[in-house]
């Protein structure tokens, strides 16, 4: 089966016919949009002979797209009905066999019928744009969308100058439509809905919703990255600040902190967890950068003392002998009856159980010199 028209070479504007049997390839992971030009690899035989047919004859080609990449056979339920009729403008052979090609997408058209047996071929029928009348709402949307990718070039997009130079100057709305779809960062099935949406008027809001989402994500990562700069730059002035006092002690003969240098030579001695060993750091680092005779200084050194002084990891063992109990509690308070024989019942409930239970905690009250 071969191809029914044959466009003399070079020629920039064509006239398709409404109805052609054409080479084609099944697309993987790309779109081509009409008006626009793009490199191809192509890889699989099928589609190598395909192009080498179509370029043997009239250079045009049918690129719709293939649902499941990972299939290497496809049949016609693997490919989208719409698709873009291209130009073959140039043809290479690169390494493994495979051919690179350069195309010019030409026009929308849905494929009628495929027909596989060593190529694929198809018969298609050309989707003829129809262009309405612009309102003030379509002129505030393409401008809208103009702006938009403005600001996404400013935001890291990176878009050739000549194409949006070329987008912001195009008169055609038809034609503006397919750049923009072109130049979008989009799934494949996504970049498939634009190129099957018929309706100018919804490809433009669908091609702006798009564009909208690809600009809040840049603005995102945006932020992110100046986030991480502020980050980095605060800890490499920290960094610098901290050497340069270290110079300007070094500098002056102050040197090292001793009373600090004694607190650290303390907490080595400890087997402290790990989050206590650092908050105790933390607290110590506070103490060499503060005045001796403030007065957060001197809380600072008072809750170290108390902090290092902790019986830290050690523990006594429980001694439930009741009788010897009551000997000390005689010997050393006189009368307090109902205490003592508090103290001695609680003894006695821990020596029961071994001291598993959660028992209660006694509380003495009273005030200073009864015996507490």
């Amino acid at each position: 089966m071969v191809a029914v028209f044959a466009p003399p070479f070079g020629e920039k504007n064509i006239e398709l016919p409404e109805e052609l049997v054409l080479f084609t390839v099944p697309l993987r992971d790309i779109v081509v949009f009409p008006h626009i030009s793009m490199p191809l690899l192509i890889g699989r035989p099928f589609s190598i002979e395909a192009v080498r047919r179509a370029w043997e004859s009239n250079r045009l080609i049918f690129l719709p797209v293939q649902y499941d990449k990972e299939k290497e056979e496809v049949g016609e339920e693997d490919i989208s009905k719409i698709g873009t009729v291209a130009r073959i403008i140039r043809i290479a052979t690169v390494e493994d066999n495979r051919l690179k090609i350069l195309v010019e997408g030409l026009a929308r058209a849905e494929a009628e019928k495929y027909f596989f047996d060593d190529v694929v071929t198809a018969k298609v029928k050309i989707l003829k744009e129809e262009v309405p009348e612009l309102t003030p709402e379509d002129k505030a949307l393409i401008q809208e969308i103009k702006e938009l990718l403005e600001k996404a070039v400013s935001l890291g997009k990176r878009i050739i100058p000549d194409m949006l130079y070329l987008i912001k100057s195009e008169e055609d709305p038809v034609k503006f439509a397919d750049f923009v779809a072109s130049v979008l960062d989009l799934k494949t099935h996504d970049a498939l809905k634009l190129l099957e949406t018929r309706d100018l008027r919804e490809r433009l809001k669908l091609a702006y919703q798009f564009l909208y989402k690809e600009v809040s994500l840049l603005e995102l990562q945006q932020r992110i990255r100046e986030q991480a700069r502020k980050t980095m730059e605060k800890e490499q002035r920290e960094y610098f600040l901290r050497h340069q006092l270290k110079a300007i002690q070094e500098e002056l003969g102050v040197g090292k902190n001793p009373e600090v240098e004694e607190y650290r030579e303390k907490l080595s001695k400890l087997n402290l967890p790990a989050e206590v060993k650092k908050q105790i750091e933390k607290e110590m680092e506070r103490l060499e950068r503060l005045h001796p005779d403030s007065a957060e200084a001197g809380v600072l050194r008072t809750w170290l003392d108390w902090v290092l002084e902790l019986p830290w990891n050690k523990k006594t063992r429980d001694r439930y002998n009741l009788k010897r109990a009551k000997e000390i509690l005689d010997r050393d308070h006189y009368d307090l009856e109902k205490i003592k024989e508090r103290i001695t019942e609680f003894l006695a409930v821990r020596k029961l159980t071994k001291g598993k239970t959660k028992g209660p905690i006694l509380l003495f009250v009273g005030p200073p010199g009864v015996g507490k």
